[in-house]
């Protein structure tokens, strides 16, 4: 669990790098000076100074940096970011966005070609036949814990969720006896679903999770095609579901059922447990998550590079810069709400997911 956590950490911090680096290879590209390349948030650790820019390591692992000269404005300087033609600057903004997709291309074109079980609930899903019903959680002290019932087992004679969930309500009380494959191996379990148990535990006290074999496997010449189009796919889909998300917020209905707030925490407890379930659904959920990230890095507030892209357009239709203070004070305003923000879903919404995840065995 630990190392998988690790793991899980080190490729989200991976992604805000490549991010950052989307960045600092256009800046480069078109001679602006860049100050500093950081990975983690100062105080500095250690650094060294190749040419003209600093590659730091830092204290907070929150994720990296990029510092372009001239980037916060009233600097006049012809190798700074404020001398540069507008379209070059708006470049380097979407730098870090493009660089997101890029990575979910290339991630995902990994993924077509080792093949991938991704998860699909009890809905049918159009030409694909084998699913499978996965353990993904099991509760101390439970049922399906006394039973030796662990993470990843696959319950075998389930088509659906529902199937094992209609045979437990059957038989509360009553002993059943389970099969489930582990590693290659079948094992035989029994349990006594209970009448009565603990919130959030269910009769058995396990959670369960639908895979199904979406992803095939391409051979090594079709995978980068295949790539670059889910990719176009997953980009469309969750485009989809923010809409969704802010119409519900803005339609005065609330957090829409199914959808799930989490923090830099809760983010990296899911890919932990992405993890857990082989290499192909672990690359898939970084994929997914780098689109994502360049879709919320889009969205027009300030602190955001979609923000910073917002005054560049404000500046090309007004014809001259939005001041700098300005623009620094909002984008100042805006970075610390989304901080608060940001530890506010942490203690409300990933806090919670901490306690149960240790509770599990971490």
């Amino acid at each position: 669990m630990i190392l998988t956590l690790i793991i899980a950490f080190l490729s989200l911090i991976a992604l805000m790098i490549i991010h950052e680096f989307g960045h600092f290879v256009i800046a480069k590209k078109f001679g602006v000076k860049v100050e500093e390349f950081g990975i983690f948030y100062p105080p500095k650790i250690a650094g060294v100074k190749f040419g003209e820019t600093v590659y730091s390591i830092n204290l907070i692992p929150l994720g990296a940096f990029v510092r372009i000269y001239g980037e916060e404005g009233g600097v006049d300087d012809y190798r700074s970011f404020a001398a540069l033609a507008i379209w070059k600057r708006i470049l380097i903004v979407l730098g870090g966005v493009l660089a997101f997709w890029v990575a979910s291309c290339i991630i995902f074109s990994v993924v077509f070609g080792i093949g991938a079980n991704v998860p699909v609930g009890d809905q049918d899903v159009a030409g694909v036949n084998g699913t499978m019903v996965t353990i993904i959680d099991v509760q101390p002290n439970s049922p399906a814990a006394a039973a030796g019932l662990r993470a990843g087992d696959e319950l075998l004679g389930f088509h659906k969720i529902a199937d094992f969930q209609n045979l437990v309500q059957a038989n509360k009380g009553k002993e059943i006896t389970l099969t489930v494959t582990r590693k290659g191996k079948e094992i035989t379990a029994t349990m006594t679903p209970r009448a009565t148990y603990p919130a959030g535990q269910g009769p058995t006290g396990i959670s369960l999770e639908r895979f199904a074999n979406i992803i095939k496997k391409y051979p090594w010449y079709q995978a980068p095609l295949q790539g670059i189009v889910y990719t176009g796919q997953v980009t469309v889909g969750e485009l989809t579901s923010i809409y969704g998300f802010f119409a519900s917020l803005i339609g005065g209905h609330g957090v829409p059922a199914g959808a799930e707030l989490a923090g830099p925490v809760g983010i990296t407890l899911f890919l932990s447990r992405a993890a857990d379930y082989g290499l192909g659904f672990f690359l898939y959920f970084i994929g997914s998550l780098s689109v994502l990230l360049a879709i919320f890095n889009l969205l027009p507030i300030p602190a955001l590079d979609g923000g910073k892209l917002l005054f560049l357009i404000i500046e090309k239709a007004m014809k001259k810069p939005v001041p700098v203070n300005w623009e620094q004070g909002l984008t100042i305003f805006c970075f610390v709400t989304l901080i608060a923000l940001s530890l506010f879903i942490t203690v409300k919404f990933d806090f919670p997911r901490v306690v149960e995840f240790w509770k599990a065995g971490l």
